[in-house]
């Protein structure tokens, strides 16, 4: 019998784990909520769920897990108060704002016997895990250096309510860099001390999203919002990260690994599939398509796919995982570890020094194609 799910936050994300759900076994939603009454009653009536409030959904005896998609200020709040019930909880990304907030989550979930799991999930999708059975393999060797960007101009041209996203807590770095430290540690393994150098290239932002009924809006920044930061690996890697929302136009590649005896290119770790190329030697760049790899064929948008997203499939399986009595991959060891990294690496740009990681995590098993089909409904 699937687990059920009830869902709190019914903001632009729920969209896609709304859509994603069918593809999946192992779970099936039944309620949503929103501190937005009409939120809620729309994404209620538009996949037929009950539309409930927030402590409704939190003492339901017919909801087994939580899946948090509030922002990411909430989410440590609400991850608590569903722990404390005895909920499963999935979180969006970050595991929680505050290191701190996320230590005393990840204890109370173990003291209760729950699961806590957390974005990203794209790190089990085909390219990161094409890329991780590469490393693991020894085709490019020992990994030595390498660079890690996600740079852009902000959110305040696309985004409906892009406030957020410069406040304390969001920014580059807690907002996109989860997808691509995840992906570095899901490859490398845990990081081992940070140094970093920050910048906010404009005091405030103005609103331009078309149809927003912010836009006009005046935001003042309040997070760093350009990021260069050197990541030590306990593996022995070194990997420059660089994140900014200062940049108009650039040239970077979103992973770039370089080995005793190759390099490879990975594709963005924001979504599911793409590429991996590979350079062996002196050797001419070869890429991998892993399209036909289970997540990684194209499915969004639904109308004219261009890339693989199937956000959701760390809440299948963490479902999997609970109903094998076995390890769920995207789990909260590895959201604190990336919470570690992430504070760490503004510490380090605000303080001047280097700072040690001292939370860390263990790879977790691989994702075969094999076992990501049975996943599937």
């Amino acid at each position: 019998m699937p687990l059920r799910v009830g869902l709190i936050g019914c903001g632009n994300i729920s969209d896609i784990y709304l859509i994603n759900a069918g593809l999946f076994r192992d779970y099936d939603f039944v309620a949503c909520a929103d501190l937005k009454d009409e939120a809620a009653q729309r994404q209620a009536a538009k996949y037929g769920l009950q539309k409930r409030s927030i402590a409704e959904v939190l003492a339901a005896r017919d909801i087994d897990i939580i899946l948090n998609l509030t922002i990411p200020e909430a989410h440590a709040g609400v991850s608590m108060a569903a722990v404390e019930a005895g909920k499963h909880v999935y979180s969006e990304k970050p595991l929680a704002t505050r290191l701190a907030d996320g230590i005393r989550l990840t204890d109370v979930a173990r003291a209760r016997g729950v699961r806590l799991g957390t974005a990203p999930d794209t790190v089990l999708g085909a390219a990161i895990q094409d890329a991780r059975r590469r490393i693991d393999g020894g085709e490019i060797g020992k990994p030595l250096i390498g660079t890690a960007a996600v740079m852009g101009h902000g959110m305040e041209a696309w985004h409906p309510n892009p406030e957020f996203f410069f406040k304390p807590g969001a920014g580059p770095v807690f907002d996109m860099g989860p997808y691509y430290l995840s992906a570095l540690v899901t490859l490398l393994g845990p990081v081992a001390s940070v140094v970093a150098l920050s910048q906010s290239g404009f005091e405030e932002r103005v609103v331009t999203t078309e149809g927003s009924p912010f836009n006009g809006q005046h935001i003042k920044v309040e997070t760093p919002t350009s990021i260069q930061a050197l990541l030590a690996f306990k593996s022995g890697a070194h990997i420059a990260f660089m994140a900014s929302w200062d940049v108009w136009a650039h040239g970077q590649l979103p992973l770039e690994l370089h080995g005793t005896v190759g390099s490879m290119r990975v594709p963005d770790p924001n979504w599911f599939g793409g590429d991996v190329s590979l350079a062996i030697g002196r050797e001419p760049w070869q890429a991998h398509a892993t399209s036909g790899n289970r997540f990684g064929e194209a499915n969004w948008p639904k109308d004219t796919p261009r890339v693989a997203n199937y956000r959701g499939l760390g809440l299948a399986d963490m479902a999997r995982g609970i109903v094998d009595k076995r390890p769920h991959r995207a789990n909260g060891e590895i959201g604190l570890h990336v919470l570690a990294i992430m504070e760490g690496i503004l510490a380090a740009a605000t303080q001047n020094r280097a700072v040690a990681i001292e939370q860390g995590c263990e790879r977790p098993e691989a994702l075969s194609d094999v076992e990501a089909r049975t996943l599937l409904a």
